[in-house]
């Protein structure tokens, strides 16, 4: 897969919540570090995602939003 997004981080799903809609995916990325994801629950679905699946957290944004 070859992909645009230069911000790619390797890891292992967490925890898989289904909702109406969408699907909250929380990905241990390592150094006690979590990456949560809203995907569709179609997405979910067709990835068949499960706790202890390796995956990357991709990130494209073009917009960072910082706050204190």
């Amino acid at each position: 897969m070859k992909l645009s997004a230069r911000n790619a981080f390797h890891g292992k799903i967490e925890q898989v919540h289904n909702g109406a809609t969408t699907t909250i995916v929380k990905v241990d990325i390592g150094n006690g570090l979590t990456v949560t994801s809203s995907i569709t629950n179609e997405s979910a679905d067709e990835l068949d995602l499960k706790p202890g699946d390796a995956v990357t957290a991709i990130i494209k944004s073009s917009d960072v939003i910082i706050g204190k």
